[in-house]
């Protein structure tokens, strides 16, 4: 049978979602777990790959077993095994053609900034700190020119492998919330460094260093060497995979990014 879970992770402690030889990575500890429930190997497939330091409240895997397991086992035995930073959430058996990465139709990113002259302690590693006080008005409006498909080429990391740099942006706001400026973005897929390039550019903008028309700009260049710098990982949580209404999969709740805090 093929088995989805829901995955929630801090990701400051992993060199990213996907397992790598040199380091713990949050499959690595996923895999390792799910094996000794299914008593077999288990190999997981994600809906997006996060980088070191990111966060997830709404990763989604999958993977095959031929184990039959209550849904409980799967989510509260796999949880045993797990550290505390990464948990399962659910867990829902689908049908053979449910994919968590092709069958996706877009992603959800959050990337929250902590806009106060000084940090906070006890959010380290969970959000970017940002002293400059942020217009995120203006960062809103700047944001708009980036709905609809384009050339991503100027938000896109010199390490990324995609064949192309096409990607059609669904949603994205700008909002804030007492000493919080959010940034939520909805694409049917990202580049690498994609949502934190974005969030460098809009951070500029929210400081009075940039014109509200250059996000346009910089899309209209597709030079990432005229953009912002790469705004780091702390602040960024990947919040949902979107599928089709018909495998019935749970949705996190874009407030849960900020509850947590």
């Amino acid at each position: 049978m093929r088995i989805a879970l829901g995955i929630e992770y801090l990701g400051g402690a992993y060199c990213g979602y996907q397992r790598q030889e040199h380091c713990p990575s949050v499959q690595q500890h996923l895999e390792q777990a799910l094996s000794r429930i299914a008593d077999h190997p288990v190999e997981l497939f994600c809906a997006g790959r996060t980088d070191t330091g990111v966060h997830a409240l709404g990763q989604v895997v999958h993977f095959e077993t031929s184990s039959q397991r209550p849904k409980r086992a799967w989510i509260q035995g796999g949880n045993t095994h797990l550290p505390y930073d990464i948990r399962i959430c659910w867990a829902q058996e689908v049908t053979e053609d449910f994919h968590a990465r092709f069958s996706a139709l877009a992603r959800q990113y959050r990337y929250v900034i902590y806009n106060r002259p000084v940090a906070c302690a006890v959010l380290s590693g969970r959000v970017t700190h940002e002293s400059y006080a942020l217009d995120a008005h203006l960062m809103h409006q700047a944001a708009q020119a980036l709905l609809g498909e384009h050339d991503f080429s100027s938000f896109r990391a010199a390490s990324c492998q995609a064949s192309h740099a096409r990607r059609e942006v669904q949603q994205v706001s700008v909002s804030r919330c007492d000493d919080f400026v959010m940034i939520d973005i909805q694409a049917n897929a990202f580049l690498h460094h994609m949502v934190r390039n974005i969030a460098g550019a809009l951070i500029e903008v929210g400081k009075g260093h940039q014109s509200v028309e250059w996000i346009a700009t910089l899309l209209a260049l597709r030079d990432r060497t005229q953009a912002a710098p790469t705004a780091p990982p702390s602040g960024l949580y990947f919040v949902n995979a979107l599928y089709p209404s018909g495998f019935g999969l749970p949705l996190t709740s874009l407030d849960a990014v900020l509850w947590q805090f």
